[in-house]
């Protein structure tokens, strides 16, 4: 049975090249070795016994990380599932033994617990919930810590990390075993995170029937059978409650090959996407709950776009763009990379925005170090991993470049070692600020291959792409219209990506004479503080804006400013904001 239509690389295949998300993805490196791996393993420690802090311990980590937090322990599994990517992306041996001793620690807080719990919470967590009593998320808390240890078997080679993984699976094989269906399901109704995604990630390495049996355990029988009966099951339902047991059922038909599970995947898309409409940022949510399908308006608040739901909207993305090649995802992708990654990722101290509000005169407010560690702490330290392993898939003969990020692909293809690097033309000889986007790629050969080149076509053009091959110009397939697809024989060529883009106004679906501007893909904010109304064209943005300020030495400035309007106003990319108010939607009035 084939699962993907889209075939990734293996991550040390894509190198980052200078730029953008290659200081992001350092700037994020840089945050993981910061931390103290003994304050990562606090609450493990405590739990195991092999902590005894004074009274009043002082340097330790707190927040949702403090010892007397119910989802304490949660980070590190986050954190390992991101030194496991870096590692398996560039071979970077620091933060590999980093967090190998992490394991390794992990492994002895197992044996001093008995041989199977190494969780950073007590086992009678789980049977609280089991009677009823209120528990913040133990099911939540554990499963990021099996992610980790999955993660660093199957991308960093720790072998150990798997043994722990197997050992704690015995132990909720046997937790499980005692409760019927309707018990198990009362159980999963607090929220469970990812479990069932842990169990078919282990079932699929080990193919044993005791791990198949935690998969169907952990179904959501109570979710996935409204979904897949149509019912609108997630307006003002916690979203980050359910994506990740959506994810479990995209794995779960990876490995399993059971139609149900896929069919699961593909009701919630339509349901969380498709029908609800979102935000101009690709991102949904107000107080972390779905909101009703295209009614945005009233929810424009101070707790829009949590983090934690971009991050895993486009995990589920991208499972949907491998199985269907269908490039649609590949653009979701790219509209909540720019507007939520970037943008809830301060570009100078690395912190995270656990909100992207969005209402008149927001303020981003920006997580610590060492005194929050929210749960989107934890998906910024995986989401910043992510960009060499979206960019290229395989397609039986075909490359496919998904994404434009400045990197450098290296692989076999019938035999020849082919390279393929990309990295954005600043068009510094231009007379004005360019309206495209302008990509170089090489491809280079150790002898001729022939093999197609795909390169995706953005839903933001604005107007034809132009493509030149060798300086000469290549015809774009109007039979693929997502996609320039070049079929040729490839040794030693030069490519030139001219992708036009331009100024659009995106509004609300419920307020249409109120919208927001977007360049190409990137949320343009006005920095202000106050709702603002505009006149002008909203078919015609550019009657409202125009450069600002677009040259600084030799760089261009993706900035605007506002034109014949009773009061001036800047506007900037939504991710350069930084600690100024900004406002998104502005309403619009000829």
């Amino acid at each position: 049975m084939t699962i993907n239509t889209y075939q990734p690389f293996v991550l040390n295949r894509v190198e980052l090249r200078p730029g953008l998300f290659n200081d992001r993805f350092n700037l994020n490196r840089k945050y993981l070795m910061s931390l103290s791996s003994d304050n990562l393993l606090q609450n493990f420690y405590l739990e195991a016994g092999l902590w005894s802090p004074p009274s009043q311990p002082v340097g330790c980590h707190w927040g949702w990380e403090s010892p007397t937090s119910q989802v304490r322990g949660h980070f590190l599994g986050h954190w390992l599932s991101a030194a496991a990517r870096i590692y398996a992306c560039n071979g970077d041996a620091e933060i590999k033994a980093k967090a190998d001793h992490i394991v390794a620690e992990l492994g002895r807080c197992q044996r001093e617990n008995g041989g199977e719990w190494v969780g950073s919470i007590p086992e009678k967590y789980l049977d609280w919930v089991a009677r009823g009593k209120t528990v913040w998320a133990p099911h939540y808390t554990v499963h990021k810590t099996l992610m980790g240890l999955f993660d660093m078997a199957s991308l960093a080679g720790n072998a150990q990390a798997l043994d722990i993984m197997l050992k704690w699976a015995n132990w909720f094989h046997r937790w499980t075993s005692q409760f019927t269906r309707q018990q198990m399901d009362d159980i999963l109704d607090t929220e469970t995170g990812g479990m069932l995604e842990a169990w078919a990630n282990l079932y699929g390495v080990t193919h044993e029937q005791n791990h198949l049996d935690l998969v169907y355990r952990y179904d959501r029988p109570r979710l996935f059978d409204r979904l897949l009966a149509g019912e609108d099951a997630l307006t003002n339902m916690h979203a980050n409650t359910t994506i990740p047991e959506v994810h479990g059922a995209a794995r779960a038909w990876e490995v399993t090959g059971d139609q149900r599970w896929r069919d699961i995947v593909e009701a919630y898309w339509r349901m969380a996407v498709v029908e609800r409409e979102a935000y101009c940022t690709g991102g949904q949510t107000c107080g972390e709950i779905w909101t009703p399908p295209g009614e945005l308006s009233a929810r424009l608040g101070d707790k829009n776009q949590e983090h934690c739901t971009v991050y895993n909207m486009m995990r589920l993305a991208e499972y949907l763009l491998r199985w269907s090649g269908d490039v649609t995802y590949a653009d979701y992708w790219e509209r909540n990379l720019y507007n939520g990654i970037l943008a809830q990722q301060h570009p100078q101290t690395g912190m995270i925005a656990y909100f992207l509000p969005l209402q008149p005169g927001a303020l981003k407010v920006w997580g610590t170090p060492t005194e929050h560690f929210w749960c989107c702490h934890g998906t910024l330290v995986q989401a910043h991993t992510l960009y060499a392993e979206n960019t290229y898939y395989q397609h039986g003969e075909d490359l496919v470049v998904s994404q434009y990020i400045p990197s450098t692909l290296t692989w076999q293809e019938k035999g020849n070692s082919v390279r393929v690097a990309q990295q954005f033309d600043t068009q510094t000889g231009s007379t004005r600020r360019p309206a495209n986007w302008v990509v170089d790629m090489t491809v280079t050969a150790e002898n001729p291959v022939a093999f197609t080149l795909k390169l995706r076509l953005p839903s933001w053009l604005n107007g034809q792409a132009h493509i030149e091959v060798n300086g000469v110009p290549a015809p774009v397939d109007a039979g693929t219209p997502q996609f320039a697809s070049i079929r040729r024989t490839w040794q030693n060529d030069r490519l030139r990506i001219t992708l036009p883009k331009g100024l659009s106004a995106v509004a609300l679906p419920d307020e249409p004479d109120t919208v927001a501007f977007l360049d190409g893909p990137v949320v343009l904010a006005g920095v202000c503080d106050e709702e603002r109304l505009l006149r002008g064209d909203k078919a015609h943005p550019e009657t409202m804006l125009a450069p600002d300020n677009e040259r600084e030495w030799a760089n261009w400035i993706p900035t605007y400013r506002t034109r014949r309007q009773e009061h001036g106003l800047r506007f900037k990319p939504l991710y350069d904001i930084r600690d100024e108010r900004y406002t998104v939607y502005f309403p619009v009035s000829q």
